[in-house]
């Protein structure tokens, strides 16, 4: 008892978040379980009122987070690194795109690159169309699902979460994303709230689609004979095997389990895709994989702002479907944006905007394609209809195409491998988003916690999977999205006010009466640029030079009631003065011997004397706030000095106007691991 007592004290959830979202995930639960069919016809009567009467806010929305998110690439703002100036990516190019690629929508690549071509093929509504148009149009509207509108919603909420966090060191929690608008109030109930919203939202979005996806897999194992029926019976084992790997995984980490994960499934899809493209109608798909590609770019203003208004027998299925995708990506978003934001640090908004939309796009493109062209080909000259007709069991549609293939048992037994291992990837991912945000982004959180995730999920998708209460789980999470639509327009909004802060603090110039040296000692100044700088020769100017000037800065400072102190620094050798405060940053002022590389040609300029070698070192400048800084290593003493005040009064300028609270208030800092 006293050691259950003992790990319990340890927890660093957040009690103000982790509380309601349990209550209400076990309130959802129970009334899903107890009250299934009754809740999914209440829950259906007010998704159709809001796709039928709202959907214009959701349409509206994604084409002002893709326009957004495009102004961001062709703006200055552009070049702004999610981090510090200098910081340096902490996965690789490949890490990276493959994780946030299996936590954005790997599984349902798995479930519907053959299920909806032929769903929009086959679809009454386009029954006057000829054949070969309602391909085409399938293949278009699959593209339009799954392209670039999808990712902008997704790489809106990464993005305002990787800049808030790691460019000024708020918590990785989507409260950060407020702080233009609420300022010291997201650390309220506000914030809270918007903490709660989004862990209930990412536990319905892994319940349902692991609850979904197990009926997929139960198929799969029923169509190679592994198991004799589809049950709750046979699901169970593999819903606990699937937490117990996930469980397993988050637990060893991101940098482990999780991207270990990541690059086998997509080294493993890659695989199964070529299979379908060498052994399918292989001229046939690369033709229209390029026609697909045109026909998208050509109308994709049209399929962007088209509502089909003047079409009332086409809005059921743009309903069931456009509209349906559009709130789905939207109540994923909180999940996925959480991920992908924990694995961008370093990138810059450039940088993610376009890897995000763009990469997993083209491998959408071409995933569907060889998919789901392959099964409309195979309907229409092979097959007679029989994949068409299979449209309505979505669970089986893609093992009996894989039927059509050549050594079907080891292909289908491999997409069962891929849809395993996407799910795995999804439930760890969450898992460790879910305790990030319970704990509001907590340094270091006992393990005991991430299995508590994961058994809960083990636990509410069985009862649901048991009872029937997925399809009014996953309704319910459709609903919520219209109000996260509003949410994701405020985070613009405040990513705007972030950027525009960030480029006045960055680009603040000093004062004019202290800008240009005035000349004094310019003998001395020659001599030393003149001069070949080893680091031996910089860390005496440190010692000699910055460190008196510092200590006599510091005790006038004290003299007049300001606490300063200086500091030494190792590992690169330097010095710093730093003026602590309670409210505010802290003022810090350092030089530090840095390594600097010469280029050839000025080492072999015989009018230069001096240089000798490509590297050289110089005395650098840092600051608290992680500006760039430069070298002061043609300045004396009272120089120095000058640079320290002139530097103290522009630190002191920006921190007494209100705009700047961003960057100055240290109430709301994350602590730096």
């Amino acid at each position: 008892m006293s050691r259950l007592t003992s790990i319990f004290a340890q927890t660093t959830f957040h009690k103000g978040i982790t509380f309601p979202s349990l209550l209400f995930i076990l309130f959802v639960t129970f009334v899903s379980s107890f009250f299934p069919d009754a809740t999914a016809s209440v829950l259906g009567h007010v998704q159709d009122w809001i796709f039928i009467n709202l959907n214009w806010v959701y349409v509206w929305s994604v084409t002002l987070f893709v326009f957004f998110l495009l102004a961001l690439v062709f703006s200055k703002y552009g070049s702004v690194t999610l981090g510090n100036e200098n910081e340096v990516p902490e996965y690789s190019f490949l890490s990276w795109i493959s994780m946030l690629f299996a936590a954005g929508m790997g599984i349902g690549l798995m479930y519907f690159s053959v299920s909806e071509p032929l769903s929009h093929f086959s679809d009454v509504t386009f029954a006057e169309y000829s054949e070969i148009q309602r391909a085409k149009d399938a293949q278009l509207y699959t593209f339009f699902h799954w392209g670039i509108h999808a990712w902008a919603i997704y790489g809106v909420v990464g993005l305002s979460l990787a800049y808030f966090t790691y460019r000024y060191k708020l918590p990785l929690s989507l409260r950060s994303c407020f702080y233009p608008i609420l300022k010291n109030r997201i650390n309220g109930m506000a914030g809270n709230a918007i903490d709660t919203f989004a862990l209930c939202s990412t536990f319905f979005g892994i319940t349902t689609t692991l609850g979904f996806g197990v009926v997929q897999l139960n198929a799969g194992l029923v169509e190679l004979g592994i198991v004799p029926g589809k049950s709750f019976t046979y699901q169970v084992p593999i819903v606990l095997i699937i937490m117990a790997i996930s469980i397993l995984s988050a637990t060893s980490g991101v940098n482990k389990g999780v991207k270990f994960l990541s690059q086998l499934n997509i080294i493993s899809a890659v695989l199964l895709m070529l299979f379908v493209l060498i052994f399918g109608p292989t001229v046939f798909l690369l033709g229209t994989l390029s026609e697909g590609i045109g026909d998208y770019l050509n109308q994709f203003l049209s399929l962007t702002f088209n509502t089909h208004a003047y079409e009332p027998s086409v809005q059921p299925w743009y309903f069931r479907w456009t509209i349906l995708y559009w709130a789905w990506w939207i109540s994923w978003s909180p999940y996925v944006g959480l991920f992908i934001a924990q694995i961008s640090k370093g990138r810059t908004i450039r940088e993610f905007i376009i890897a995000v939309l763009l990469i997993p796009t083209a491998f959408n493109f071409l995933w569907m394609t060889v998919f789901g062209n392959s099964a409309t080909w195979l309907d229409r000259n092979v097959a007679g209809g029989a994949l068409t007709a299979l449209v309505t069991r979505t669970d089986e549609l893609l093992f009996r195409f894989l039927d059509y293939f050549p050594a079907s048992s080891i292909t289908s037994s491999l997409a069962i491998f891929i849809i395993f291992i996407f799910f795995v990837t999804s439930a760890d991912s969450g898992i460790f988003v879910m305790n990030s945000i319970s704990t509001a982004n907590a340094e270091r959180s006992p393990k005991w916690q991430l299995v508590a995730w994961g058994g809960l999920l083990a636990l509410v998708a069985l009862v649901l999977l048991n009872a029937g209460g997925l399809q009014s789980l996953q309704t319910m999470t459709l609903i919520t999205a219209l109000p996260f639509a509003v949410i994701m327009l405020l985070f613009c909004y405040s990513l705007i006010q972030g950027l525009l802060v960030d480029d006045y603090y960055y680009s603040k110039s000093f004062s004019p009466s202290t800008r240009n040296w005035s000349g004094e000692l310019w003998k001395d100044r020659l001599q030393r640029i003149l001069s070949f700088k080893n680091q031996a020769y910089v860390e005496t100017f440190i010692e000699q030079v910055v460190k008196p000037a510092l200590h006599e800065l510091a005790s006038e400072f004290n003299r007049k009631g300001i606490r300063a102190t200086v500091h030494p620094q190792e590992n690169p050798v330097g010095i710093a003065l730093t003026i602590k405060h309670e409210s505010i940053e802290d003022f810090t002022y350092g030089v530090r011997s840095q390594l600097k590389t010469i280029s050839a040609s000025l080492v072999q300029e015989k009018n230069i004397p001096g240089v000798r070698g490509t590297q050289s070192y110089i005395p650098e400048t840092f600051f608290g706030d992680n500006r760039p800084g430069y070298t002061i290593e043609y300045f004396n003493e009272k120089e120095i000095i000058a640079d320290v005040l002139k530097q103290y009064e522009r630190f002191l300028e920006l921190s007494s106007e209100v705009k700047n609270e961003i960057f100055t208030d240290t109430t709301l800092r994350r602590k730096e691991e």
